[in-house]
């Protein structure tokens, strides 16, 4: 049996890059970190980050692009994926491997924008349950005005 799942809880390190492809399907790019934090043989707390390369296509990209900014955490759900190219300068061969995203949760609500409004300016407002918070996958129908902001 073979199992290529992969499942982040990040922020993001940069605003998401949406383009689209000669075939008009939206991509999107964004960097997540994920941080790690333990204490070493002395004690002492020792923190590393981790950087990712997230791709999103479709809908996922859209919403990722709209509603996600730099520092804003996120979840994704998805799997590993190296791809290669050759060098057009060096003439080597170059690697790189990403996370294909399948389904992507926002992070909590208040740090994300709506059409040019800043959610965190407005009055508080009661958190939603856990079962409120959108999770949306890749292959989802979703009409933006169903997510709860």
């Amino acid at each position: 049996m073979n199992l290529n799942k992969i499942f982040l809880i990040g922020n993001l390190t940069a605003d998401p890059e949406l383009r689209t492809t000669t075939s008009g399907q939206k991509v999107c790019t964004m960097r997540m970190a994920t941080n790690r934090t333990w204490k070493n043989q002395a004690g002492q707390k020792q923190e590393k980050a981790e950087f990712h390369s997230v791709i999103l296509w479709g809908r996922l990209a859209e919403i990722a692009s709209q509603y996600l900014k730099k520092g804003n955490m996120a979840y994704v759900e998805g799997r590993i994926e190296t791809r290669s190219w050759d060098d057009q300068q060096s003439g080597q061969k170059k690697y790189r491997t990403e996370i294909i995203a399948e389904r992507l949760q926002l992070g909590p609500k208040g740090q994300h924008s709506h059409e040019g409004e800043d959610l965190r300016a407005s009055p508080p407002k009661e958190t939603p349950a856990a079962e409120e918070i959108p999770i949306i996958e890749e292959d989802e129908d979703i009409d933006v005005k169903d997510i709860p902001f």
